[in-house]
C-alpha cells in the first residue's frame, strides 16, 4: 500500500489551515456587513467562537458560586426542598427568557443589546424614550451585578478566613479593602489580558466542571456531619426561619437561583467580538441554561444529603455560612478550606468575565451618546487590544463608589443585589414585551425563530420577570427590622429618577437613539405598520 509522504501531509495541513482561515475571514466579513446594516462600524476584533462565548456565559452564570454565596437565603426560605426544586423551577422559567432573547439577538446582533432592540421594535413615537429607559436599566444593571459579584467574592474571602480564624469578625472597612483587591484583579485582567480572556473562560469551564466533581466525591465520601435520607434531601421544608407563609417562603428561597441566572443576557454585549454572532450567540444563550441546570443539580444534591444543622449555619456571625458548612461536612478545616477554594476560584473567574461584559455595555451606550462625556467613554484604546479602557474604568469606579455605602449601612448596600436583578430583568423583558405587542411581526425573519411557540414562550418569560422583580423587592425575613428591610425597590426608583432627570437635562436634546440605515428603518416600519396595535 502506498503511504502518504510527509510533503503531501504538509500540503494537506496547509490547505486545511488556509481554508479554515478563509472561512473565518468570510464569516467575519459577513458579520461586518451585517453590523453596518444595523448602523455601526466594526471597531472590535472578532476573536470568539461558540466554545469561547458559551464558556463566557457559563463563567458569568457561575452556578456553584451563585448558589453557594447566598445559600443562607435558601436555608431561611425553607431548606433542602427549596434549594433543589426551586433551582429546577427557576431554570425552566429562565429557559423561556433565554429563548426569547436568543431570537431577538439573532436578528439584531450588536453590543448595544436590549436598548437597541427596544428602538427597533418600538413605535416611532416612543422608541427613543423606550431605548433611553432600557439603556439606563442595562448599564445600572451591569454595574450593580458586577458589584454584587466582586463584593460577594470579597465576603467569600472573609468566610474562608473564618475557617481557620473563627473568632475573627471582619469590620466593614476590612471587607471593603478586600473588595478593592478583588475589583483590582478583575480590572487588571480586563485591561492587560483582554486577548487571553477567551482562554481564561475555557480555564474557568474546566475549573468549574472539575470542581463540581471534586465536591461531589469529597462531600459524598466524608459526610462528617451525618447523612440524610432521600425524603430529607428532596423534601424537607421549614418556613419558620423566614416568618412568611409556606408558599411565599418557598419563593423567597428561590432568590439565589434567580440571582444566578440574572445576567444571562450580558453575553449579547460581546456580539461585536464574536464570529457569526447571529448563529453563535443564540446557541450560547440557549445552551447555557440546560448546562447550568445540570451542573447546579450535581452541585446541590451531595450537599443536601450531607447538610449540617441548618440552625447552626444560620447563626454564623458573618452571615456567610459556606466556610462553616464545608468544614462541618468534611470534618476538618483543611478539607473545608479546599472545597471553599473551589467556589472562591469560580467567583474570581466570574468577576473577570462579568467586568469585561459590563465594560462593553457601558462602551456601547456611550457610543450612542447616552452617557455624560460620551466622547471619552466610547473610545477604544489604540494601545491595548480591543479594550474600551475608559468605559471599563468608569464601570470599575462606579462599583468602588457604590461599595462605600457598605461602610454606612449593610442593609442599604445589600439592596444593590436586588436592584441588579430588577434592572437587568426589566431590560430583558422590555424588548420581549414590545415584540409581543407587535404580534411578533418583526421576528418572522429572525435566523433563530421560535415559530408557533414564540408567543407562549415570550409571554411566560415576561410574566416570570415581572414576578421576579416583585420577589426581589420583598424582605427575606419578617417581621421587618431596620437591618432586614429590603431597600431594593427604593434604590431602583432612585436610579430611575436620576435617569429621568438626566434625560430632561441632556438626553432629549442629544440622544436620538441608535443609528439605523434607511433601508433597515423602512423594513421595521413596514413590519409594524401591519401590527394590530398601530392606529
Amino acid at each position: 500500500m502506498r503511504q502518504p509522504s510527509p510533503t503531501s501531509d504538509a500540503v494537506t495541513f496547509h490547505c486545511a489551515t488556509t481554508m479554515s482561515l478563509k472561512d473565518s475571514v468570510d464569516v467575519d466579513a459577513v458579520a461586518r456587513v451585517g453590523l453596518e446594516k444595523l448602523g455601526y462600524k466594526q471597531e472590535m476584533t472578532r476573536s470568539r467562537g461558540l466554545v469561547h462565548i458559551l464558556f463566557m456565559t457559563l463563567a458569568i452564570m457561575a452556578v456553584p458560586y451563585g448558589l453557594a454565596a447566598p445559600i443562607a437565603t435558601s436555608l431561611v426560605g425553607g431548606g433542602p426542598a427549596v434549594m433543589i426544586w426551586g433551582w429546577i423551577l427557576v431554570s425552566i422559567l429562565t429557559q423561556t427568557l433565554a429563548l426569547s432573547l436568543a431570537e431577538i439577538c439573532s436578528k439584531y446582533p450588536t453590543s448595544a443589546g436590549a436598548y437597541y432592540w427596544c428602538y427597533r421594535l418600538g413605535s416611532p413615537h416612543t422608541r427613543v424614550l423606550a431605548s433611553w429607559i432600557n439603556g439606563w436599566l442595562t448599564v445600572v444593571g451591569v454595574w450593580t451585578i458586577a458589584l454584587s459579584v466582586t463584593f460577594g467574592t470579597a465576603q467569600l474571602i472573609v468566610a474562608g478566613a473564618g475557617i481557620y480564624h473563627p473568632e475573627w469578625i471582619a469590620t466593614a472597612w476590612q471587607t471593603y479593602l478586600i473588595f478593592l483587591g478583588v475589583t483590582a484583579v478583575a480590572c487588571l485582567f480586563c485591561l492587560f489580558f483582554n486577548k487571553h480572556l477567551p482562554a481564561v473562560d475555557i480555564i474557568c469551564a474546566c475549573w468549574t466542571g472539575l470542581g463540581i466533581i471534586v465536591i461531589l466525591i469529597c462531600v459524598s465520601v466524608k459526610a462528617a456531619a451525618g447523612r440524610h435520607s432521600i425524603s430529607f434531601a428532596l423534601g424537607h421544608f421549614d418556613a419558620s426561619y423566614s416568618g412568611w407563609t409556606p408558599g411565599w417562603s418557598f419563593f423567597i428561597g428561590t432568590l439565589p437561583p434567580a440571582y444566578t441566572y440574572s445576567a444571562i443576557g450580558m453575553i449579547t454585549n460581546m456580539a461585536e467580538e464574536v464570529h457569526n454572532p447571529s448563529e453563535i450567540l443564540p446557541k450560547a444563550i440557549t445552551w447555557s441554561i440546560p448546562i447550568g441546570t445540570l451542573s447546579g443539580i450535581v452541585f446541590l444534591l451531595p450537599i443536601l444529603f450531607t447538610l449540617p444543622d441548618i440552625e447552626t449555619l444560620l447563626q454564623v456571625s458573618s452571615g456567610q455560612p459556606i466556610g462553616v458548612m464545608f468544614t462541618l461536612i468534611m470534618g476538618s478545616k483543611a478539607g473545608g478550606f479546599g472545597l471553599w477554594f473551589i467556589v472562591f476560584g469560580i467567583g474570581m473567574f466570574c468577576a473577570i468575565s462579568i467586568s469585561c461584559a459590563a465594560s462593553r455595555a457601558t462602551w456601547a451606550f456611550a457610543r450612542d451618546k447616552a452617557i455624560p462625556f460620551h466622547q471619552l467613554f466610547s473610545k477604544i484604546s489604540p494601545y491595548l487590544d480591543d479594550v474600551p479602557v475608559n468605559a471599563l474604568l468608569l464601570s470599575t469606579v462606579i462599583q468602588i463608589l457604590l461599595g462605600l455605602i457598605y461602610l454606612g449601612s449593610t442593609a442599604a448596600f445589600n439592596a444593590f443585589v436586588g436592584v441588579a436583578v430588577m434592572c437587568l430583568g426589566a431590560s430583558y423583558a422590555m424588548p420581549v414585551a414590545m415584540s409581543l405587542m407587535n404580534a411578533r411581526r418583526d421576528m418572522h425573519d429572525a435566523p433563530f425563530n421560535l415559530g408557533r411557540f414564540g408567543t407562549v414562550i415570550n409571554a411566560v418569560a415576561v410574566l416570570w420577570i415581572m414576578f421576579a422583580m416583585v420577589l426581589f423587592s420583598m424582605p427575606a425575613v419578617i417581621p421587618v427590622t431596620r437591618v432586614s428591610m429590603n431597600y431594593a425597590s427604593v434604590v431602583f426608583v432612585g436610579f430611575g429618577a436620576i435617569s429621568a432627570v438626566w434625560y430632561l437635562i441632556n438626553g432629549r436634546f442629544h440622544y436620538t437613539g441608535p443609528p439605523i440605515p434607511e433601508e433597515s428603518a423602512a423594513s421595521s416600519e413596514s413590519n409594524r405598520s401591519t401590527s394590530p396595535l398601530q392606529g
